[in-house]
């Protein structure tokens, strides 16, 4: 009977679970179409970030994402990831780097397209959803999503975790949250659409309160236990 009573339990749990799975799961589908949808799949966008001018290709699964700068010498440095891996050119010759600072400049690109390109993103096969439900901020509801990442195809930081806001309303992406690097609540302070595509710029906030967990950093904002950092802003874009 204890069995039975158990395997019960452990069903109803799946089940529920499940159905937090499934629910961000429609959400996030929502938001995508709301962000560009299809538009995504075949694109190429460029746009100047920071000291760097990035260009963002995808093509039915096929993707390449260029970080171009020049060096103190006036070199031209392309950093490239693609399906292949990385590579790096200077003066478009390429150059052999240390393991080390491959996984360095690599990671740089990935971290600016995974972002520009949210919440396109998280249809990655490596991402796992969980529907925490719902939340107020500004006057405004929002279903908030825990997400993280398999260790296989999740990348050098597969263990962190994020935490996202989506509006009820217009089912945009308003917030992000994440730890790495230290605890970071992102609010979008400026939205363009460009060739069909939703672009964001945020506020980067600190949250001062060391002790919450990521998907709680709302409430931090909400009481003003934030303090601002930077601007995350992408200029002059251009999509083709």
């Amino acid at each position: 009977m204890k069995k039975l009573i158990l395997i019960s339990a452990l069903a109803l749990a799946f089940i529920a679970c499940q159905d937090k799975t499934d629910k961000a799961r429609e959400i996030v589908d929502k938001s995508i179409e709301a962000h560009g949808g299809a538009k995504y799949e075949n694109f190429t966008a460029e746009f100047d970030f920071r000291k760097f001018h990035v260009k963002l290709m995808q093509n039915e699964g096929k993707f390449q994402y260029e970080r171009i700068s020049k060096d103190s010498a006036n070199n031209d440095i392309w950093d490239v990831v693609n399906n292949e891996g990385y590579l790096r050119l200077i003066n478009g010759n390429q150059i052999t780097l240390s393991e080390k600072d491959q996984e360095k400049y690599k990671n740089a690109v990935n971290s600016v397209a995974y972002f520009v390109l949210l919440p396109y993103k998280l249809k990655d096969k490596a991402v796992n959803l969980e529907y925490l439900g719902e939340a107020e901020i500004e006057k405004q509801k929002y279903d908030k999503i825990k997400v993280w990442f398999d260790k296989e195809g999740g990348g050098k930081d597969f263990e962190d975790v994020y935490c996202y806001w989506f509006n009820q309303k217009t089912h945009l992406l308003d917030y992000l949250a994440y730890a790495n690097g230290g605890p970071r609540f992102r609010r979008v302070k400026n939205r363009q659409t460009v060739g069909g595509i939703v672009f964001q710029d945020y506020e980067n906030f600190a949250i001062t309160d060391t002790t919450l967990k990521t998907h709680d950093y709302d409430k931090a904002f909400i009481a003003g236990k934030d303090s601002l950092l930077s601007l995350i802003e992408q200029k002059n874009i251009v999509v083709k």
